[in-house]
């Protein structure tokens, strides 16, 4: 049984953790290896520290928690780009889950707390980033009731063009 709270600064090591962890498994054989290899919990740990205490920062982050500690971790906020259609769009910026706990409902938790906290903060759809070729999180996406809408955007790693696609759902 899982949680969700707030993240808070002793939680980023774990988060971290978790997301080195989540990008190995999830992007295998997508991502380069050379990309993934090179990423480390240190490094990450060090990003999201800055980011974290950035003051006047409009991101929210979440973490699930189990008896374990975080397991499961999701950071928002305000859409980063033009959205169109009507009403204020938030972005879900990242969502990671301990790999060896995917398929357990913590991923679905941590989507359901931070649309509820978009939708409180004036929201009326979320929006988010998928790479096109990682079937599994966009199936995981549309069960939860996302859909492609059409939008795409290139992003490279080590030389290695990968396709982005927008997936957005009504609050």
């Amino acid at each position: 049984m899982v949680h969700v709270r707030e993240m808070e600064a002793a939680d980023i090591e774990a988060v971290s953790a978790i997301r080195v962890r989540g990008w190995r498994a999830a992007y295998a054989g997508i991502v380069p290896r050379t990309y993934l290899d090179a990423m480390t919990v240190e490094g990450d740990a060090g990003l999201r520290r800055e980011s974290f205490s950035r003051p006047g920062r409009t991101s929210r982050d979440l973490v699930a928690v189990d008896d374990r500690g975080p397991v499961g971790w999701t950071c928002f906020g305000p859409w980063r780009g033009e959205m169109p259609g009507p009403g204020r769009a938030g972005e879900v910026y990242a969502v990671y889950v301990s790999p060896d706990l995917i398929g357990r409902g913590i991923g679905r938790a941590l989507l359901g707390e931070a649309h509820a906290r978009m939708k409180g903060q004036g929201f009326q759809a979320s929006a988010l980033w998928v790479l096109g070729d990682n079937a599994g999180a966009r199936r995981f996406y549309e069960r939860i009731g996302y859909q492609a809408d059409g939008a795409a955007q290139d992003d490279v790693y080590d030389e290695t063009t990968l396709t982005e696609l927008r997936y957005r759902r009504t609050l």
